[in-house]
């Protein structure tokens, strides 16, 4: 029991984490964390409502993750280029200014990659503008289901 809880916690970090760093999905790992504390407390920490619940959001939030930046980049006029621009520079922003670099490296990184493939100056950081809007929308709508997930999981400990 103790040890399930314990890899619970580790996933609710990891979760937590996920939603912040490209390519690692959190909400999933935060889910599972329900799922272990479940496990540990013979299925009577949550109901199978809630747990229905909770992968129904866990399923939606981590498909938007994969649509809102290319949404924000489709909205704006961004390319590909864009796209990956801002998945590098929010990696280069995490890895030399964390967190807010993280921040400003997406909007970097899809203007300077925008540039590059040809885009002049405003239409460069419109497209910028939008993939850095459907990045940071997808962080918060992971990090708030990650969240409740943390929430719920202390609450039924």
């Amino acid at each position: 029991m103790i040890v399930l809880i314990a890899i619970g916690f580790l996933f609710l970090i990891i979760g937590i984490i996920g939603c912040i760093l490209p390519g690692l999905a959190g909400p999933p790992f935060s889910y599972m964390a329900l799922i272990l504390l479940s496990i540990a407390k013979k299925w009577e920490a949550f109901s199978t409502e809630f747990l229905l619940v909770m992968a129904g959001i866990t399923l939606v939030v981590t498909s938007l993750d994969y649509v809102m930046p290319a949404a924000g980049a489709k909205r704006f006029g961004s390319s590909k280029a864009g796209f990956w621009g801002a998945v590098l520079g929010m990696i280069i922003g995490l890895i030399y200014a964390p967190p807010l670099g993280m921040i400003i490296g997406a909007f970097l990184g899809a203007f300077v990659a925008e540039l590059l493939a040809g885009k002049q100056g405003y239409d460069a950081l419109r497209a910028g503008w939008g993939v850095f809007i459907g990045v940071m929308v997808s962080m918060v709508l992971k990090l708030t289901a990650s969240g409740v997930m943390t929430f719920y999981f202390i609450k039924a400990l």
